[in-house]
């Protein structure tokens, strides 16, 4: 067991054997690992547990570099506990390196078939047992999937929760893959217009980047492709609180005079490597639309969602924006089955990808029966226009599920958890505890 002290915290790593698949507790195991932190000399106090589910899917647990984010706030009052999820961070991995030794692509989605938020419940539940033993129970703190989580928490395992908080992270729970990105779009477009209100100029420095890449699509650092479509999907920045500056700025430096004349520079390139690429979290792309596979609402299976129903938005199309006169619009949270032949950390796992999409006996992830008698506190905080989750569907959810309370707010981008300071999770402990 490594202990780590770092300024203002001391942090424990743990790994323990979780089943593969936990309805076969006894056949194939995989690790998860899960990093315990605590204020610095408070290693022995007897403080409630935290646990922290991230975002995603397949984003490891933050990594703490002291006493800082939301931490400064949580190890006033608890013992946090950070998750990486199965197959992410020091967790098994599954990325392209390591899914081509499970065997062919039908295998391959198999395997994958079991790292959703059902399976993520299940293993926080052994950590839970041996952490603070069977009796003992944890707070939760659900980041955006992380929330999903939460609710598939509250239906499969309720007994081991004291309370829940919720940033952005209320799903629909009712909701198909199609109805989540026919609700998308227009909150996309909306962010958008906001964008370029924001910053006039970037239509035509958009306009401009987009017709070069219809021609001539862009080589990244990696040799992924960048295409005029995968330019687009840099508005998954729009949805966080500093995104729309980040975007302008990287806009702004990107053209190079060369030998040649014009061409797109070495640093917007890098730029946009950097936040396209999913080598650092595969299992995004990979999983994203499974994450609203239910077997009761979505039973042909999800079948690339985000794509079908994006030619309900003729706005999004590139190329008609280019034949006109009209700004060329980024998209946002959407995950398209190209994506699987331009980026190299996508491509060998394209055919599992595929076998995914294609899958229909996804189950359940709620229990809606179950959390309409729910006897945990909920305290969610829900974004006023969070361009990831739908707040009408977080409003819903928060009236069937019983004992939420609610703190809708536009003060705060999805992201308010991470780049408040604390500010939003004293919000939501304070409401725990009656104090607001």
């Amino acid at each position: 067991m490594t202990v780590i002290r770092q300024p203002g915290v001391v942090s424990t790593d743990h790994l323990v054997q979780v089943p593969l698949d936990h309805g076969d507790p006894g056949g194939e195991q995989i690790e998860v690992y899960a990093r315990e932190v605590v204020a610095a000399g408070r290693e022995r106090e007897d403080l409630p547990w935290l646990l922290f589910l991230q975002g995603g899917p397949g984003g490891k647990a933050g990594r703490p570099l002291g006493r800082d984010g939301w931490l400064v706030r949580a190890l006033d009052d608890y013992r946090v506990l950070l998750l990486d999820q199965r197959g992410t961070g020091r967790s098994t991995p599954a990325n392209r390196q390591t899914l081509p030794l499970r065997g062919n692509a039908q295998e391959q989605a198999r395997y994958l078939a079991h790292f959703r938020a059902d399976s993520i419940v299940r293993d926080a539940e052994i950590l839970r047992r041996r952490l603070l033993g069977e009796e003992g129970r944890w707070s939760l703190l659900g980041q955006s999937f992380g929330g999903f989580c939460t609710l598939s928490y509250l239906s499969l395992a309720p007994q081991g929760l004291r309370e829940a908080l919720v940033t952005g992270g209320l799903a629909g729970l009712r909701s198909s893959a199609e109805s989540v990105y026919r609700a998308a779009y227009p909150r996309v477009a909306a962010k958008n217009r906001a964008h370029y209100r924001r910053y006039p100029q970037d239509v035509a420095a958009v306009r401009r980047i987009a017709d070069h890449l219809r021609s001539a699509p862009a080589r990244l650092p990696d040799g992924g492709l960048l295409t005029a479509e995968a330019f687009q999907s840099l508005g998954m920045l729009l949805g966080t609180g500093t995104g729309s500056h980040i975007l302008h700025y990287l806009l702004e430096e990107a053209w190079v005079t060369g030998l040649s004349g014009p061409e797109l520079s070495d640093v917007f390139l890098a730029g946009v490597h950097g936040h396209l690429s999913f080598a650092g979290n595969p299992l995004y792309a990979v999983l994203h639309e499974s994450i609203y596979g239910q077997g009761s609402v979505d039973p042909a299976g999800t079948r690339w969602a985000a794509q079908r129903v994006r030619a309900e938005f003729p706005e999004f199309d590139a190329g008609r924006a280019l034949d006109g006169d009209a700004p060329v619009l980024f998209t946002g949270e959407m995950i398209y089955p190209w994506m699987f032949d331009t980026d190299p950390a996508l491509r060998p796992l394209k055919e599992a990808a595929e076998q995914l999409a294609e899958r229909e006996e996804w189950p359940d992830l709620y229990d809606p029966a179950r959390l309409a008698v729910n006897e945990v506190p909920v305290m969610a905080a829900v974004y006023h226009a969070d361009m990831y989750v739908d707040t009408a569907d977080s409003l819903a959810t928060a009236e069937a599920v019983r004992g939420v309370r609610t703190w809708v707010t536009s003060e705060w981008e999805h992201d308010g958890l991470r780049v408040s300071g604390g500010q939003v999770l004293d919000r939501l402990i304070r409401m725990a505890r009656g104090e607001v």
